[in-house]
């Protein structure tokens, strides 16, 4: 099972990064486009910290949000708010997802996501730190994807990979970096494409971020398309 524990420690360590850097940041800027189509930096932020909260949630058995249609009017009511008010609600529900965390518990407890996704509980600590670490480098200031832990970007291409795996509109597929790991995605059977790059070249493509594949090498066909997230 997936060591949470140590998932936890990463969580507060991207979190403390994601605080520093925002910090350094003023009103001006939260108003400025992040990564995300459509998401100004305030956006980005306000949905790390109404995550964190969702999450909560999840752990106490209610419902991940309550709806989509509220968990989007949450993100647009909180992007315009000014940076301390920005900071103290991502430090304050930060805080509130770590304690929830604290009390003895079944971590191999089945727990229920967004859409009807389900997860064993010692796998969310996860995917806060994705959510966490892709999030900053989804803020344009500077985190970028070769500036993530290895151990991250190894472990979410490898989440990824496995997402899209039997999913038939995307050909067998084998991924390998420089270094020679390798991982596996897309439909049943044997390999038909090859695509090749670095940890990070891969993890953009696969999350659909970055330069979405442009610096990755394909064999054997075009690079294939991904579904959305």
């Amino acid at each position: 099972m997936t060591d949470h524990v140590h998932d936890l420690r990463s969580v507060r360590e991207a979190t403390d990064r994601l605080l520093t850097a925002v910090a350094k940041m003023d009103n001006a800027a939260l108003a400025e486009e992040s990564h995300l189509p459509g998401w100004t930096r305030g956006h980005v932020l306000a949905h790390l910290a109404r995550n964190a909260d969702a999450l909560v949630n999840v752990f106490e058995g209610r419902p991940m949000y309550e709806s989509a249609s509220a968990r989007d009017a949450d993100i647009a009511r909180d992007a315009g708010r000014p940076l301390e008010e920005h900071l103290a609600d991502l430090r304050d529900s930060g805080a509130r997802f770590l304690a929830t965390t604290e009390p003895d518990q079944d971590w191999s407890r089945t727990v229920e996501l967004r859409n009807g996704i389900t997860d064993l509980a010692a796998n969310v600590p996860f995917r806060r730190w994705v959510e966490v670490d892709l999030h900053h480098v989804d803020l344009n200031i500077g985190y970028e994807l070769d500036d993530l832990p290895a151990e991250f970007t190894d472990r979410e291409i490898t989440f990824l990979a496995d997402r899209w795996s039997a999913r038939p509109e995307v050909p067998p597929t084998a991924l390998v970096t420089a270094d020679g790991r390798t991982w596996r995605t897309g439909s049943a059977g044997e390999p038909a494409v090859t695509v090749s790059g670095t940890a990070a070249g891969l993890l953009a493509w696969l999350a659909g971020r970055g330069d979405k594949g442009a610096s990755l090498t394909t064999t054997g066909g075009p690079l294939p398309e991904l579904p959305p997230l």
